[in-house]
């Protein structure tokens, strides 16, 4: 047997994986990720060992152990491996190509420039010199590689002649120059194929089943408190609508109406851990491979769980919880989008509480809804409230023929009424009521739209109750802190039984399984408020029903700024049309005060940036576009801090990737924009704030976090 260690898939500082070990490792998932697909394994097994191949190259190589010179041609190991292409029968070739030339780049107009027909209108003739460079020294070796790994047809005789990579180039290029409008299956399972097996290493063997249809029958259970579970799935519908209020069984509903792989949806983060932990709670014990696709996941999961820790958020999960931005590349045809595709083609889709999202996101859900009809997949939406006009969307798109449309009679509605409405023009007006509910050893909740509204309020809070067990929650924490407080609101406040009193934003919103006593909240949307609601008079019992618990809710602003995030008219109006004076606020009702904040909705034509429209792809194929202007737009929690403290310690620099993810703070980039705050060069390049701006009580301060407030240390910034 030849020795072929010397020849390396990735550096020294990555690994120094051969690349011999490489290939074998992807073509073993690229096997399983075919045999579940139903395509050729044959042909996935020979692309996925010729898919870097070209590494053997010499100029690779060298690459490698040194940085090139900025005059030095680029060079692409994908075009390096398409000159083997006559060891693979004609007929193939075609598919070789899929997934040779474009599992890292866009064959034309990529970020970099560096595509194959980019490379080729740029450079001609030289580029192709350039990658046959020694040609003879190194093919050798690249046959020897694939001989020892057993590809059909070769051995360690087999000879591939610099005309042969000479012709098979021009081929590769005549085939992406004709790609047709589409996306590549075979492209998206190398990728898929090549991006786990990339990260799990010496975790191989620890790997899950992949691809496998988990057993969700626990969730066929019966109870006469949860309405929805006294329904029957009809296997004849292949999506599903559930219209319901909180407790009423949604979960158990969608997820019994899958019948494949899951991808449950939810636009918080906070949601998303709180399902990921009750999914794990009811199926861990038979349902090997549940992920969470978020970086928070990796505080979630224990020492014994190592390996899901590497492959979350790489393909074939039994069961996958995420936010819908982890999905949106499939509508904008972004980098990676077609592994995406691959990873959901055929599955099911959960997405609950669509209505939650920005207009933007909305308009992105449903072109992502699109998407997923046309790849077959099953779309399970559920709701306890949602525009009319939204909903409308929706079932056109999935066609109300192939939908199971749930919604509970007004009779079972009726026994979901919980909560009295109040109205107050100002936090300080309820400061009795507040004070009455801690005498009365009440669990109170206090909800604001915005972090710094909810530091100012926790700020008196703690004036005014010093020995009263407090919290704040948002979104501006150290991941750390933010897994700590999250796991202490469920397991310590939301069974306390003494009082105690809880300052949060819209990280409380949805699906997170907590029942307090009275709640204050600042006016938001009608459908996010009702969300709300949710975390007051939550635990149903048999002796519950029929008791109500107050909500007060204060007073939009008067200045249009001052309600953002959202929009004023809708606030005003959704304040408008609440009961007050304690009066019930009526579940059969809901629906009626949610059409009069939205009479109708005005849905964003994103079209002009979307890659699939009125069910045909505009890109082609092997393409992928270099970003997404509207997803810029949505300025979700895109880049990350950590404390001055972390960064002058060395702790971030020294830490490994989990214990850097528990320091890293997320924000929005245009919070910090004008900071002119340092930014590191490791990790996920964060930008350092002053420690004066961060507690572990009260989050991140952003008035505090100019440059202004670094110690001397750091004035040079």
């Amino acid at each position: 047997m030849n020795n072929y260690n010397h020849i390396l898939a990735k550096s020294v500082e990555n690994g120094a994986t051969t690349l011999e070990s490489h290939l074998e490792s992807v073509a073993d998932f690229a096997v399983v990720a075919a045999r579940y697909a139903g395509m050729d394994t044959e042909v996935a097994l020979q692309g996925a060992l010729l898919h870097d191949i070209g590494k053997a190259s010499v100029v690779f190589q060298k690459r490698l152990r040194s940085k090139p010179s900025p005059l030095e041609l680029p060079f692409r190991h994908e075009i390096a491996s398409l000159f083997f292409l006559k060891l693979v029968s004609p007929d193939l070739q075609p598919f070789m190509i899929d997934m040779i030339v474009a599992h890292h780049k866009s064959i034309y107009k990529d970020v970099s420039g560096t595509g194959i027909i980019d490379l080729e209108n740029e450079y001609e003739e030289d580029i192709l010199q350039f990658h046959l460079s020694d040609f003879s020294l190194w093919a050798s070796e690249a046959i020897g590689i694939l001989a020892e790994l057993k590809f059909p047809g070769v051995t360690h005789e087999t000879v591939i002649t610099e005309e042969d990579a000479r012709e098979a180039y021009y081929f590769a290029l005549d085939h992406c120059r004709k790609r047709q409008k589409g996306w590549s299956q075979w492209k998206g399972l190398l990728m898929g194929a090549d991006h786990i097996a990339s990260a799990v290493g010496d975790f191989k063997e620890k790997v899950p089943a992949l691809f496998a249809d988990p057993d969700v029958s626990f969730y066929n259970r019966k109870g006469e408190l949860y309405p929805l579970s006294l329904i029957d799935s009809d296997g004849t519908k292949k999506h599903t609508f559930v219209k319901a209020p909180t407790g009423a069984g949604k979960t158990d509903f969608l997820i019994k109406r899958c019948r494949g792989r899951i991808f449950y949806t939810l636009p918080f983060q906070a949601s998303i851990n709180a399902m990921y932990e009750r999914i794990l709670h009811d199926l861990g014990d038979h349902v090997e491979d549940i992920r969470l696709l978020h970086s928070i996941s990796q505080l979630l999961i224990g020492e014994e769980r190592i390996t899901e820790k590497v492959i979350q958020d790489k393909f074939g999960a039994s069961i996958k919880v995420l936010t819908p931005h982890q999905l949106a590349s499939i509508a904008f045809g972004i980098r990676g989008y077609e592994s995406v595709l691959f990873d959901l083609q055929g599955c099911d889709i959960i997405l609950d509480e669509i209505h939650t999202y920005s207009d933007i996101m909305q308009a992105i859900v449903l072109k992502m809804i699109e998407v997923l009809n046309h790849v077959g997949c099953r779309i399970h939406v559920g709701t306890a409230t949602i525009p009319s006009a939204l909903e409308k969307e929706i079932l056109e798109i999935l066609g109300k023929e192939q939908v199971q449309y749930v919604q509970l009679s007004d009779e079972v509605l009726t026994l979901f009424n919980r909560h009295e409405i109040y109205k107050a023009e100002a936090f300080t007006d309820l400061l009795p009521v507040l004070q009455q509910a801690v005498e009365q050893e009440k669990k109170i909740l206090i909800v604001c739209n915005r972090v710094a509204n909810a530091q100012v309020i926790f700020e008196q809070i703690e004036e005014l109750y010093p020995k009263t067990k407090k919290m704040l929650i948002h979104s501006r924490f150290k991941r750390g802190d933010r897994n700590r407080l999250e796991k202490e609101l469920k397991n310590e406040y939301n069974v306390s039984p003494y009082a105690c009193i809880v300052v949060a934003t819209q990280v409380v919103e949805v699906s997170l399984d907590i029942s307090f006593d009275l709640m204050i909240t600042e006016t938001a949307p009608i459908d996010a408020l009702i969300q709300r609601f949710g975390r007051i008079n939550r635990k149903r019992t048999a002796e519950t029903i029929g008791k109500y618990k107050p909500i007060y809710i204060i007073a939009p602003p008067q200045k249009d700024p001052d309600c953002l995030p959202y929009n004023p008219k809708i606030l005003r109006d959704s304040f408008k049309v609440l009961p007050d004076g304690g009066e019930l606020l009526r579940e059969t009702e809901l629906q009626s005060l949610i059409n009069q904040v939205y009479p109708k909705v005005e849905m964003l034509n994103i079209d002009l940036d979307a890659v699939f429209v009125d069910g045909k792809w505009r890109l082609k194929e092997l393409w992928h576009l270099p970003k997404s202007a509207l997803i810029e737009k949505l300025d979700i929690d895109s880049v990350v801090c950590i404390t001055q403290e972390d960064d002058e310690s060395g702790k971030y620099r020294e830490a490994d990737k989990e214990e850097r993810i528990l320091m890293e703070i997320p924000v929005r980039y245009s919070s910090l924009r004008w900071k002119r705050l340092k930014q590191l060069d490791i990790g996920a390049h964060p930008f350092v704030v002053p420690d004066i701006a961060y507690s572990s009580e009260r989050g991140l301060d952003l008035a505090k976090t100019g440059a202004e407030n670094y110690d001397t240390n750091y004035q040079i910034w």
